[in-house]
């Protein structure tokens, strides 16, 4: 796991390149290191993209891999020019999850599990400005409304015209108990994520708390996946670091995670069809004891009928 280092896509996937063709030169990294003149920890970030590389030292390293092929030293000079360049983020200032934007602007499709509020991708204005209250202590007034309008500004990959971003989230039942700003912001969040859930890229499951134990009693995590190539990334989002699971054996371990808890949650009809009744809840009680134990009721008739569910299926 890396802490605020993960490199962007781009410069992973040139390190992976650059690899690929050392590896098929017979070379090793620390005689690499030696003809160059360098460090092999130098080497190593390259190649793991984690240190940026200049277009020139990709054509230098090709003369020596013994790469004759002009066309492919040129996508990999392009790719080092492409991996300096800033996110459009970088000019808000200092936002604590940047190296994060910029694996979700690369990404094709991500997947998350949620147990405790809406994936920012999928949150109203309203949400994310209250979620943002709340878990930065006494932030300046104009530095979240810088986050607020970073985290919108991120939906617009969601939903690109071109390439809309394939999102599949899996929220705890609690997600949808836990009053964010007030009622009124919790039916239109509700609201908001059911009308985005009907989107064909997009696809909502609710984990009822009749589910009993899981995988996602960890903590949250997403996967993500990018183009032309089986390199991704797990997220683990955490106040002071985030951390980026990238060794194959330890994010194969998150993808089977992930799986069971598609399978133990309400499917899109099902999970639909809860909010909504959630909604009403939202709308129509008050904010009393009753609600809440009314809330319980209903969550424990669903949990029942899915569990039902699973069993007719393992039959």
């Amino acid at each position: 796991m890396t802490a605020n280092g993960s490199p962007t896509v781009r410069r992973r996937r040139l390190g992976a390149e650059l690899r690929q063709l050392r590896r098929a030169a017979g070379m090793t990294s620390v005689q690499v290191a030696k003809h160059l003149l360098v460090s092999q920890p130098k080497i190593s970030l390259i190649e793991t993209g984690r240190r940026p590389i200049n277009p020139r030292d990709v054509r230098d390293l090709c003369r020596l891999y013994g790469v004759t092929d002009v066309g492919v030293v040129d996508s990999l000079m392009r790719m080092a020019r492409e991996s300096a360049r800033q996110g459009w983020w970088v000019a808000c200032g200092d936002v604590p999850y940047g190296v994060y934007i910029g694996l979700e602007t690369e990404a094709t499709a991500i997947h998350s599990y949620e147990p405790l509020v809406v994936p920012g991708l999928l949150q109203t204005r309203a949400y994310a400005a209250a979620i943002i209250a709340a878990t930065v202590p006494c932030p300046p007034t104009d530095q979240a409304a810088v986050r607020l309008d970073v985290r919108l500004r991120r939906q617009h990959r969601a939903h690109h015209p071109a390439r809309p971003l394939r999102l599949w989230t899996v929220l705890d039942e609690s997600v949808l108990h836990r009053t964010i700003g007030n009622r009124e912001v919790m039916r239109e969040q509700l609201e908001h994520l059911n009308a985005l859930g009907a989107q064909p890229h997009i696809t909502v499951q609710v984990l009822p708390h009749g589910a009993g134990a899981h995988p996602g009693l960890t903590g949250q995590f997403s996967t993500l996946t990018f183009p032309g190539t089986d390199a991704g990334v797990v997220y683990l989002e955490r106040f002071t670091g985030d951390l980026y699971v990238e060794k194959h054996s330890d994010q194969r371990m998150y993808h089977i995670m992930y799986d069971h808890l598609q399978a133990q949650a309400l499917s899109p009809s099902e999970t639909r069809h809860f909010i909504n009744d959630v909604i009403k809840m939202y709308g129509d009680a008050p904010d009393t004891g009753e609600h809440r134990e009314q809330a319980a009721d209903h969550a424990e008739n669903w949990a029942n009928r899915a569990i039902g569910r699973c069993v007719a299926e393992a039959s």
